[in-house]
């Protein structure tokens, strides 16, 4: 797995198309998890089973998109710059995936047109369509023989580890109603955990930006509004006949009094002396595969649930925090429970359809979420002063140079 990972890195640092086909869908959360986060949203990673198809392609285009708005420094490596020019090329195919994502009742099967956003594919061997055939590709054979209608230059095709046996439970040929089930669970778990840690990184992200603009710029803010509000009601007190400054001055003393009362929030909220964001690799790979393990959707009973909510809110300080060891614990503190609380064993086809369908609802709410996050005003501000960074520039210094200035002559017209 980790030769098959180091591959991907380097097939995207070349600016290679690459197709990897596996024996079966057994495989691909172990290779999925192998992919460094850094390039998890290029590799499209497909099951086999149609079911779980619609899902996984969800999923990955939800994650896709969160990392283009996010604009980290991550997503401005030469992979990603190449990855914008791909969607450059195929706009009205990237607006209308995006549109499938945005709509919950969307169809929920996989429309093949969409892979042809991602450079790199990862698919069972079994699960090959000609639709997805891009000859310019490098095809690699993971312990598994080509399909026999595929089209791939001999002179472009690797293969890596031996051919074994096809794994039992795990093809088309499906043992009984629990297989299907347990294998979408498994597909959802791991879409849920990547997604779970871009949020937690959304938010990690945006909290220190909040902490930092309103130590900056908030209370200045306040301050700003407030003189503001006082030169409004000084000047409907000399004119109380003037009903047009009279609500002005109301305007005026409403927002004095949200500035003044967010600011107060955000301060109470909040420790100045938090650390910043910037989880190591290490925190990522950790949250994430506790994200996997515990998540709560998972639960069998409401104790359960409420004993993994419990894990999992701890394990979001952890890494809000950058504090593996305490992710470290939590991990110790999972490993040491009965496998049956774990989930251990094999549970009923009614018990997975209550897990499958807390875990849709799941993946729809974070996907909301990053919707509602990525289209606020604070998080345009977030973006814009990133972007200033990398000019040079600072952007709430210019923003709190503005608002000294500002103030400076609110005083001097009280005076």
């Amino acid at each position: 797995m980790a030769s098959l990972a180091a591959f991907v890195e380097l097939a995207l640092a070349d600016a290679r198309e690459l197709l990897i086909l596996v024996s079966g869908d057994d495989i691909l959360p172990e290779l999925s998890n192998a992919l460094d986060m850094s390039i998890r949203p290029l590799c499209l990673v497909l099951p086999e089973a149609d079911f779980a198809r619609g899902v996984a392609m969800r999923a990955t285009l939800t994650l896709l998109r969160s990392r283009l708005w996010r604009d980290g420094d991550d997503s401005r490596t030469p992979p990603w710059m190449e990855q914008r020019r791909r969607l450059d090329a195929h706009p009205s195919r990237w607006r209308e995936a995006q549109s499938w994502i945005a709509n919950p009742a969307a169809d929920k099967s996989a429309p093949p047109a969409f892979a042809a956003l991602f450079p790199v594919q990862i698919m069972p061997a079994a699960a090959w369509d000609a639709a997805l055939a891009r000859p310019d590709a490098i095809t690699l054979l993971f312990r598994c023989d080509a399909p026999a209608d595929i089209n791939a230059d001999p002179a472009r095709m690797l293969r890596l580890g031996s051919q074994g046996s096809r794994s039992t439970g795990v093809s088309l040929a499906l043992a009984d109603e629990t297989t299907p089930l347990l294998l979408e669970r498994t597909r959802l778990t791991q879409d849920i955990a990547d997604l779970e840690l871009e949020l937690a990184s959304v938010q990690g992200e945006l909290a220190d930006f909040m902490r930092d603009y309103y130590q900056r710029v908030g209370a200045l803010m306040a301050e700003h509004d407030a003189l503001q509000a006082s030169l409004a009601a000084r000047e409907a007190a000399r004119r109380p006949d003037d009903a047009g400054l009279r609500a002005e001055a109301a305007e005026r003393r409403a927002q004095a009094e949200e500035s003044a009362t967010e600011t107060n929030r955000f301060a109470d909220a909040i420790s100045a002396d938090a650390p910043a964001f910037n989880p190591e690799r290490e925190t990522k790979q950790m949250f994430r595969r506790l994200a996997q393990q515990i998540h709560p959707d998972r639960a069998v009973d409401e104790a359960d649930r409420d004993w993994r909510t419990q894990l999992m809110a701890e394990a979001n300080r952890a890494y809000r925090h950058g504090d593996c060891r305490g992710l470290r614990e939590i991990a110790a503190l999972w490993d040491e429970q009965p496998a049956s609380r774990r989930g251990g064993g094999r549970p009923g086809a009614s018990m997975l359809e209550a897990q499958l369908k807390r875990l849709r609802a799941r993946l729809v709410r974070i996907e909301g979420e990053l919707h509602r996050l990525f289209g606020s005003q604070l998080y345009e501000l977030f973006i814009a002063a990133r972007q200033a960074r990398r000019q040079n520039r600072d952007l709430l210094g210019e923003m709190a140079t503005r608002l000294e200035a500002a103030i400076a002559a609110l005083h001097r017209a009280g005076s």
